[in-house]
């Protein structure tokens, strides 16, 4: 057992280098108040939300939610069977995991094809994407709209109204900055793998495929990541290619219940919970690679 000698000097050690509250406050404590009105900040309107969305009162007014959680009932998440949500919601599933899906192969072998192979006109292809992702993409929407107004003449499925064509405008889009988030990234995995590997025998799909892609997940997860929400939140470009309710995402068909004359908000806060639902998953799920997908590609370039 510890003496009543080493107990007090250990108490006065202490005492001694005790930082005064004043220089505490000024050096950390700051942050802890920052960090909590910060997290206020953020946690209000999901809260907001929630309660609008289990409140049986609001329906053409948000006023009723203003006195949070006052009525509790699911009410409004029944009533949307009633609707077309459920359409819009497979909708906006399918279209965002195609779109991720594509994406994240596409940009996978053009920047597997910019990093390791020398091949003339290599520079300046890397120069034209980057000038390209300058341009806004409003500039391309009539474009776009010209060019499958045309294409769906011959061939139907890749027309206005078509979610195969809005998948393919997705596609096309995000290749140059999908190529140049993972070109970094695959400038950081050494050559000497590809080497070894051609040794002992292994094609260019294998070690592409098998020695490669495993290495390069995290960008991958955060090139899948965005391509997801970028498609699952996009407005203007579907609204412009989807013209009838069938074939509608969340994005447009939700906007039509708050967006007129007659407001369906209790339809609005009930729908959008359960659509914050998959990235929320997703994020979830892929959490462990966000970190190192969006900053392992700035360590070589």
């Amino acid at each position: 057992m510890m003496s009543a000698n080493t107990m007090s000097a250990t108490k006065d050690a202490v005492e001694k280098n005790r930082m005064p509250f004043g220089k505490w406050f000024r050096g950390i404590g700051f942050r802890h108040v920052v960090g909590v009105l910060a997290a206020i900040y953020a946690a209000f309107p999901i809260l907001y939300v929630l309660s609008a969305a289990v409140n049986p009162d609001i329906k053409t007014t948000l006023t009723g939610a203003n006195s949070l959680f006052s009525s509790v009932s699911f009410e409004n998440f029944s009533e949307l069977s009633d609707t077309m949500f459920w359409t819009w919601f497979s909708n906006t599933i399918i279209i965002g995991v195609a779109t991720s899906v594509g994406t994240v192969l596409m940009g996978a072998a053009a920047a597997y094809a910019f990093s390791r192979y020398r091949f003339s006109g290599r520079k300046l292809s890397l120069q034209a994407l980057l000038v390209i992702q300058m341009f806004p993409q409003l500039l391309t929407f009539v474009a776009i709209f010209l060019l499958l107004t045309t294409l769906g003449e011959i061939i139907p499925a890749l027309g206005i109204n078509s979610k195969m064509a809005l998948i393919a405008v997705y596609w096309g889009g995000a290749l140059g900055a999908n190529t140049f988030l993972m070109y970094g990234f695959f400038n950081s995995i050494p050559m000497e793998l590809d080497e070894a590997a051609k040794i002992d025998g292994a094609t260019h799909g294998q070690i592409y495929w098998t020695i490669i892609l495993p290495l390069v997940v995290p960008i991958l997860a955060v090139v899948g990541l965005l391509s997801f929400i970028s498609a699952f939140n996009d407005f203007v470009l579907a609204r412009t290619i989807l013209t009838s309710q069938e074939n509608w995402t969340l994005a447009i068909g939700m906007n039509i219940w708050v967006g007129g004359n007659e407001k369906n908000w209790d339809w609005f806060a009930s729908g959008a919970v359960i659509a914050a639902v998959p990235i929320l998953l997703l994020f979830l799920f892929l959490q462990k690679y966000i970190v190192a997908g969006l900053t392992g590609g700035a360590v070589k370039g």
